[in-house]
């Protein structure tokens, strides 16, 4: 788990990096495009079991994969990147499930669900699935990338 798991935690955030939309450097309306994520939630599910992180981290990656299926033809992205993102990201949360025990099945969180749920509402939908509602995706997407990473990373080192 711990070479694979950072070679596509790494690769994934490689692609999302070539994804970046250079032109699109406005900050004034990414602050109220922004939907505000539960983060008391990381701080819950670093206090849980080995299991209940693993769990936690395929909802998010399973969440992510699902936000970024929708329509991205208005995105400056090559959809040869965005295939690999997906991908690499769904090979992650795959790898990642399997390493749940059948009793460590949880329930999946509402308020994660509820989150990706308003990102694709209040920004892509409400944005028309604009280039810059994808960027804003693609920025907040990176953060919970990086979180998702030094949750599981939290695991490796414990071990």
């Amino acid at each position: 788990m711990d070479h694979k798991f950072r070679q596509y935690s790494e690769n994934s955030l490689d692609l999302l990096d070539m994804m970046a939309n250079n032109s699109t450097n406005s900050t004034e309306d990414e602050e109220q495009n922004t939907v505000a994520f539960p983060h008391h939630l990381y701080t819950q599910v670093s206090k849980a079991t080995a299991e209940g992180k693993l769990a936690f981290t395929v909802q998010i990656l399973k969440e992510v994969c699902a936000l970024f299926e929708e329509d991205d033809s208005s995105s400056s992205w090559q959809e040869i990147t965005v295939e690999h993102f997906l991908n690499v990201v769904n090979k992650q949360a795959d790898e990642l499930h399997s390493c749940i025990g059948t009793q460590g099945q949880m329930k999946k969180s509402t308020k994660v669900h509820m989150y990706f749920k308003r990102l694709s509402n209040e920004i892509l939908k409400k944005m028309g699935h604009s280039a810059e509602a994808w960027e804003l995706i693609r920025k907040e997407i990176k953060v919970h990338l990086m979180r998702a990473d030094h949750l599981v990373s939290s695991l490796l080192t414990s071990n």
